[in-house]
């Protein structure tokens, strides 16, 4: 792979930063801190105060429950911002490439679109897995990242080791793996990787297992050098107090994430199971996410049929390789009950 600040953009080489007040004043705080630096309003409310713009204390929460160190971390509004960020950081509008593995997220292609970056698709293979060769071949002198989402969305399958191995040996720009569902999956996370492959970057969520898609927060585990690069670009504020302060909160409450995470896998094999009683569903795929993917004769009608009795789930349908697919989020006990029962009452119809 090519040297990370080869990777880099000219112009965030030469960026010098926006320096808020709370980066400039980085002493110890003394109770009784008299704070007139930020013409913030004085009159506490619990808000009234800028957040921490490096957020310390989330940090060290996400440091002490996986073992990476807080250099080696960076936080986002949502996952999205993060990927925003590396397209900012590192593609030249108009000169440089990504290549993405459909089916996938969709907003690797949306924010290449946004940030004039040309996306090259390498389709998966038919069992959803990446042809390592194909995408080898797809990358020229202006090629920067290359995304892979493990476990994907919307297959809801993981990625073989040793393809991303041999992608992470033989790529010559950066190599995301997008982990938003990891929790869910029997392989171990790839940020346990990042002192061997220096072009490794890993992005996860909070919005999943631990159940705070509200809050939007996205966490990047990557080298200290990306880390830097990133934090030279990114908003001074990017992640309010509020979010700051419940996921502090969550992050500390690891029992009960866990009995969370446990029980959305029971549900998930359940679900499988059950799944194999209804006569239009052809195929079941295997999932390492909080979803399933399920192949049908008709997944525009079925689709309809479940919204018009009140269930909403994804017709993926458009999607390459997921023709007549329907992706199905695990719920709670209840929720699920109520979904085969209305795909029971669909048969014959």
């Amino acid at each position: 792979m090519k040297p990370i600040k080869d990777l880099v953009r000219d112009c965030i080489k030469v960026l010098k930063p926006y320096s808020s007040a709370r980066d400039e004043y980085k002493e110890v705080l003394i109770e009784e801190m008299i704070f007139l630096d930020a013409n913030e309003n004085p009159f506490e409310n619990g808000v009234n105060r800028y957040p921490d713009p490096q957020q310390n204390k989330v940090k060290q929460a996400l440091s002490k429950n996986n073992g990476i160190h807080r250099k080696n971390i960076l936080l986002g509004n949502g996952s999205d911002e993060v990927l925003d960020l590396i397209f900012r950081a590192f593609c030249e509008p108009n000169k440089d490439n990504i290549i993405t593995l459909p089916p996938t997220y969709g907003m690797y292609s949306v924010l290449a679109n946004i940030n004039g970056i040309e996306d090259r698709k390498v389709m998966l293979s038919t069992d959803f897995q990446p042809k390592v060769e194909q995408i080898l071949s797809s990358v020229d002198k202006n090629t920067k990242v290359l995304f892979l989402c493990s476990p994907n969305n919307p297959t809801g399958n993981s990625f073989s080791t040793e393809k991303v191995e041999t992608l992470l040996q033989r790529f010559p720009g950066l190599v995301l793996i997008d982990e938003a569902y990891i929790d869910f999956s029997k392989q171990e996370s790839w940020a346990n990787q990042l002192r061997i492959y220096p072009n490794l970057v890993i992005t996860q969520t909070l919005s999943k297992a631990y159940g705070m898609a509200g809050i939007r927060l996205g966490i990047c585990y990557a080298s200290e050098e990306i880390i830097q690069i990133l934090n030279k670009i990114k908003p001074p504020y990017n992640v309010n107090e509020l979010t700051q302060q419940k996921a502090v909160e969550r992050l500390q409450d690891r029992e009960r994430v866990a009995q969370e995470i446990a029980s959305i896998l029971s549900e998930r094999n359940h679900l499988s199971i059950a799944l194999e009683e209804i006569s239009f569903i052809e195929k079941i795929y295997a999932s390492d996410a909080n979803f399933i993917l399920i192949k049908v004769d008709d997944a525009t009608k079925r689709y309809n049929q479940l919204i018009a009795n009140g269930i909403v789930i994804r017709n993926r349908t458009n999607q390459p390789l997921c023709e007549n697919t329907l992706r199905l989020t695990v719920g709670i006990k209840e929720e699920n009950e109520k979904l085969m029962k209305g795909l029971k009452d669909l048969q014959g119809y």
